[in-house]
Order: structure tokens, then C-alpha cells, then sequence
């Protein structure tokens, strides 16, 4: 357990001071550090396990950073916290310019209930346990239950839908402006069945054990169309999906709807995202030649908050073989705990 005392100062050493006797009533040992001039740093270590690392910076922030062992008496380091608080307002004769007790971390839990969000910011779910965890050929596949979200699909440490993610799928599909009734659609991705469970007529492309995790533990969000791959207006196909496009482009097939579930936008343009950003503009250039002339291409953007990755995938759309237009939506999706961009592109 982890928790963390953020407060600015401006008198150093008495501060330091009056804090060095709580911890000695602790029985903590302390070790101070060598910070070449840099504000002061030291540790203290109790008998029970915990250590506290108390930091003061040149600046006057000042940092407490209380870490202990699971079976501590929680009810204790409160106390010695509430303790800690109280001094440095004494101390300090309430000239402190901020206060901020941050709640506990828990690492190395057997649950990991920390995952970030797409702009970097670390969430802490409600997770309580994990209903499914395996590797397959192509990405680490997790489904993890959360109170609140119910289960979440997690693919190599991203979120991708939870049981709660409606907003998600009609989203992706046009929020409810379409009609596909007797149209043909493409899905491209959508392994957790939520986009297959809603739509009509269509082929999808597929992880075969991300289908077999959503089929048992996220049917809130898949329905039974993950059953059986074939069904009387659907058909699933585990394969590739840049070769059937190829294919389909070279035989003249076309679709009304190509939805694009495969990925989201990557984050940057740094050399390590180059075979993502290449892919993705492979995708566009395909599915674009295999939709129909008033056919319409949906497929997810990233975080509202990555406006500059966002417009390097708008910049993406100018530069394909086929001129097109677009739209773009905002949605609010529950598990992500941001909200999102959508995209409608058409030929012009």
C-alpha cells in the first residue's frame, strides 16, 4: 500500500525537525541522503515493514510517501498520517499553500486493478477478479469483472470494451442514423461480438481466442451471435483481413458499410508507431475501394484529448487514392473514463 502527502513549504529545516520525533516515537530508523544541494531526502524504516521517504525539494514541495505491507494496521496509518498532518500545520502556523493526501496504491496485487487511459492518465478500476487470461498467437487477451462496468476486455494492456460499452457500438455504427436491414456490411475487427450482436448482414475478421473468451464471459455485450460462426444473415471469418480486402477488391465486391473496429489511432508519430500508422492506411485505402459509392466507412479515432493525433489521422484521410469526406462524433464511453472520437467517412 502506497500513499502519498503533497505540500508546499518554505522553512526546510525546522520543518524536517519537527517531523524526525514522530518518527522516532515510530521506532523508525532513518537514513538520510545525499542530494547534492538538491533539497533533502530521507528514509525511515519501521520494525513492522513500512517506510516512509520524506522529501523536501529546493523549490519547498514536500513530499511523504508512506508505503507498508499487507496485514498492517491500517486504523495505525491513518493515525500516523492524521499525526503527520497535524505537525505540519503546527509546524507551519497554516502557511502551507496546498495539502493534497493522495488514496492508496496497491502494487502486486493478485488482481491489477490500474490501467491508463489513452492520454496517460492512471485510472484504478473497481476490478475484483479476473474471469479470463490467456495469450494467443497475436496479443495477450484478458477479461476482468468490474462492479461498475461488468466484464472488460483488455488486449495487451488495453481497454477495449466493457459489458457497459454500449455507447461504443452505436457509436461505431452511426448512433442509430443508419438502417442496415438488407444491406451488406463489413466488419473489420469486433472479436468481442458487440458490433455483430447489433448489426444484419455482414462478414467479420477475427482473433479466434478473443472470440473465445467473449462468447463465455462478456454475453452482455456479444448476445449468442458468437455461437456459432455462421448464422442466417452473418458469417465469421478468422483470417487476415488485408488479404480477403485484396481479394474483394480484385473481384469487384462491394459493401454498404465497412465498420473498422481493428485499432485505434495510434498516440504519435514517433518511429516505433510507423508499421501502425502504415496499416492504418492501408485499411482506409482498401475499405474505401471496396465500399459502395453512398456507402459509409465508420471506425473509432482516439481520445478527445489527443487533438494532435487526431489531426494527423485527418491529415491521413487527404492523402488517399479516393477523395473523401468526413465527420466525427464525441462519446462518452463508460469503461474508458474519457471521452471519445468516432469517425463517418464517405467518397466524395
Amino acid at each position: 500500500i502506497y500513499t502519498n502527502h503533497t505540500i508546499m513549504i518554505s522553512d526546510c529545516p525546522t520543518t524536517v525537525h519537527g517531523l524526525q520525533s514522530i518518527f522516532q516515537e515510530q521506532e523508525m530508523t532513518e537514513t538520510v541522503h545525499d542530494t547534492e544541494g538538491h533539497g533533502y531526502l530521507a528514509t525511515f524504516i519501521g520494525k513492522n515493514g513500512r517506510l516512509v521517504i520524506l522529501r523536501v525539494t529546493a523549490l519547498g514541495l514536500l513530499t511523504i510517501d508512506l508505503q507498508c505491507c499487507e496485514g498492517d494496521n491500517i486504523v495505525q496509518v491513518e493515525n500516523l498520517l492524521n499525526t503527520l498532518e497535524e505537525k505540519l500545520r503546527s509546524l507551519l502556523h497554516g502557511n502551507i499553500k496546498r495539502v493534497k493526501r493522495l488514496p492508496a496504491l496497491t502494487r502486486g496485487a493478485a488482481v491489477d486493478r490500474y490501467w491508463p487511459t489513452a492520454d496517460g492518465r492512471l485510472v484504478e478500476y473497481d476490478i475484483d477478479r479476473v474471469v479470463y487470461d490467456e495469450d494467443s498467437a497475436y496479443q495477450n487477451i484478458k477479461i476482468m469483472h468490474s462492479r461498475q462496468f461488468g466484464n472488460i476486455l483488455i488486449l495487451n494492456g488495453d481497454v477495449n470494451l466493457a459489458e457497459s460499452d454500449l455507447p461504443y457500438t452505436q457509436a461505431i455504427m452511426g448512433r442509430g442514423k443508419e438502417n442496415y436491414a438488407g444491406k451488406e456490411v463489413l466488419i473489420l475487427g469486433g472479436g468481442d461480438g458487440g458490433i455483430l450482436a447489433e448489426a444484419v448482414k455482414l462478414n467479420v475478421y477475427i482473433d479466434q481466442m478473443v472470440i473465445d473468451g467473449c462468447r463465455t464471459h462478456m454475453r452482455k455485450a456479444c448476445g449468442s451471435v458468437l455461437d456459432n460462426l455462421k448464422g442466417e444473415c452473418y458469417q465469421v471469418l478468422v483470417e487476415d483481413c488485408v488479404p480477403v480486402l485484396k481479394k474483394y477488391v480484385e473481384e469487384g465486391k462491394t459493401f454498404d458499410y465497412v465498420i473498422n473496429d481493428l485499432t485505434a489511432v495510434p498516440i504519435s508519430t514517433a518511429p516505433e508507431e510507423d508499421s501502425t500508422w502504415e496499416f492504418l492506411q492501408l485499411i482506409l485505402d482498401l475499405s474505401i475501394k471496396v465500399l459502395r459509392p453512398t456507402g459509409k466507412y465508420f471506425t473509432q479515432g482516439n481520445s478527445a484529448n489527443l487533438t494532435e493525433t487526431l489531426a494527423l489521422y485527418e491529415e491521413q484521410l487527404g492523402r488517399l487514392s479516393c477523395p473523401v469526406d468526413f465527420s466525427k462524433e464525441v462519446v462518452c464511453v463508460p469503461s474508458y473514463m474519457e471521452l471519445w472520437v468516432f469517425y463517418t467517412i464517405w467518397k466524395k
